[in-house]
């Protein structure tokens, strides 16, 4: 059985009990038993009798996909949740139509007993619908949030050779430009964190060739 295995953030290998070709494809197992159709593309590396690939899903199902999934949930529930905030809204509101604006209790009168039982189901309805109103902010702030994710591109594509490759570049554009005094220093550590981003570009970028670059003709270094 293939299944899965994590390679590093946001990307997963498929561990093979046998050898494949470059473009054929398997089906992985997740750990709940699903599953799914993939294009192999790199052998990572070979370890205790098991091939590990990379790969992307047949039917397209990537991190961006997810994201959007995600984001189109949360705002449903955002949704449901405002429709909620003001059905108890108007609950509150229609308790006490009955009773004049201003009108206070008339402590003794046959009608004190609904006044408090109206005031009271009042409360209950607006603090229902303040909850309400609040889970629906919490959940569209989580919908914002995996919108932006959705147009992200990370190690999990192909595509990240081409977007490391550009933010490598700007990297070290932006440190040589700090050393040659092109781009004003803000701190006295600006050289330094330049040079830890150009690293760090370095090393995504290098990931990327190795997942999804061509292993028979490898790009020349940047």
């Amino acid at each position: 059985m293939n299944t899965y295995s994590k390679y590093c953030p946001n990307v997963w290998l498929a561990k093979c009990s046998e050898a494949h070709d470059k473009g054929e494809t398997v089906t992985l197992t997740t750990k709940h038993g699903k599953e799914n159709e993939v294009e192999i593309w790199n052998l990572i590396f070979e370890k205790d009798g098991f091939y590990y690939y990379s790969f992307t899903r047949c039917d397209g199902y990537n991190h961006q996909e997810r994201a959007k999934a995600k984001a189109e949930k949360y705002q449903e529930w955002a949704d449901a949740a405002n429709r909620r905030s003001n059905e108890a809204f108007e609950r509150s509101e229609k308790a006490t139509e009955h009773i004049p604006f201003g009108q206070p209790i008339l402590v003794g009168h046959h009608s004190e007993g609904a006044h408090r039982a109206a005031l009271k189901k009042s409360w209950a309805a607006m603090d229902k619908s303040v909850e309400e109103m609040h889970k629906a902010e919490e959940h569209e702030s989580k919908a914002a949030y995996w919108e932006r994710m959705a147009d992200k591109i990370d190690l999990s594509m192909p595509e990240s050779i081409e977007y490391y490759a550009h933010k490598l570049e700007e990297a070290k554009e932006y440190h040589e430009g700090l050393k040659s005094g092109k781009y004003e220093k803000q701190h006295i550590y600006s050289v330094t964190y330049a040079k830890k981003a150009v690293n760090e570009a370095q090393a995504n970028y290098e990931t990327a060739l190795k997942l999804w670059g061509d292993t028979e003709n490898p790009p020349m270094s940047l």
